[in-house]
């Protein structure tokens, strides 16, 4: 059954990458126009194409505009894969490859973010700009915690990284109260914590793999294999990029962006007040024309 927001999101198709199957969606403008770079939306973790319902649309009408589910993630297969941010990142430049080929705009929300500012790094023929929501570091937690104890906490997270321990743990997070819980942490308007929201976040925990996925997610994230450092990597681009962050974000805090903005004159930032972890789904007729403003004076021929 197609609902309501799935309407709302382009043309859902499917692409098999490395033997796996890739939600992606796409929107074209009414007028093409050449001048115009085409976006690539890289949703949050735990997230999906739905997250750009109210983007979409929008951005499609000056803009050729493609979404993706991340591996693991949304309507893409639930794999037992080594996860981590390098995966997504070619996951994301393979795409491109195949369908894009002129260089692109990148807009990320939250790891959605860490993965276009890595893509930038990595592959810069692909990437004329990035607008980021909201930007984790995992270097800064790494460094927060006290070196001496540092085997002691990698000790412990793995061994919470066992089936026998993460199975019940996701078979209780992905309940639909849990997740309207989660999110109204991650949003500072309580209105926006919607049901097709909770739709949104709760019908891919329910795919066939999705445990297993959970698992390899877990234990992608504490073990490190490819840990970005923002502040080291900020230094070295020299493409346009856009930093928005709400105020009210309680999941990574506001005040890093001003940090990361020391680390690179072109980043622009801007706050967006009593907003929280999502701008792009909290406050979207604001991030839309933000983004579309941005574009026309930083990016366009």
């Amino acid at each position: 059954m197609i609902t309501n927001w799935q309407q709302r999101v382009g043309n859902q198709r499917d692409w098999v990458w490395r033997g796996w199957q890739i939600r992606y969606t796409f929107m074209r403008p009414p007028k093409q126009n050449q001048h115009t770079p085409p976006l690539i939306l890289l949703h949050g973790f735990g997230a999906s194409i739905g997250h750009w319902r109210h983007n979409l649309q929008v951005l499609s009408q000056y803009h050729t505009v493609y979404a993706l589910d991340m591996l693991g993630f949304g309507a893409s297969e639930k794999a037992a894969a080594n996860y981590n941010i390098e995966l997504w990142v070619e996951q994301v430049y393979d795409f491109w490859q195949v369908f894009i080929r002129q260089p692109a705009v990148l807009v990320g929300n939250s790891n959605g973010s860490l993965i276009s500012l890595v893509a930038g790094a990595i592959y810069p023929q692909m990437v004329r700009g990035i607008v980021m929501m909201s930007l984790p570091d995992p270097a800064l937690e790494q460094a927060a915690i006290p070196h001496f104890i540092q085997p002691l906490v990698l000790l412990i997270k793995k061994m919470v990284a066992s089936s026998i321990i993460l199975h019940p743990i996701f078979y209780l997070v992905r309940q639909p109260h849990i997740l309207r819980r989660w999110a109204s942490f991650a949003y500072a308007n309580p209105e926006a914590v919607t049901d097709e929201l909770i739709d949104i976040l709760a019908g891919p925990p329910q795919d066939r793999g999705s445990a297993r996925a959970f698992t390899a997610l877990f234990k992608g994230t504490i073990g490190m294999n490819f840990s970005p450092n923002v502040k080291k990597i900020l230094p070295n681009l020299t493409i346009p990029l856009f930093l928005i962050w709400g105020t009210s974000d309680r999941f990574v805090p506001p005040k890093l962006a001003q940090e990361f903005a020391l680390y690179n004159q072109e980043l622009e930032l801007l706050y967006l007040e009593n907003v929280g972890h999502c701008p792009q789904d909290e406050s979207p007729e604001q991030v839309n024309q933000l983004i579309l403003d941005w574009i026309d004076r930083r990016i366009k021929d």
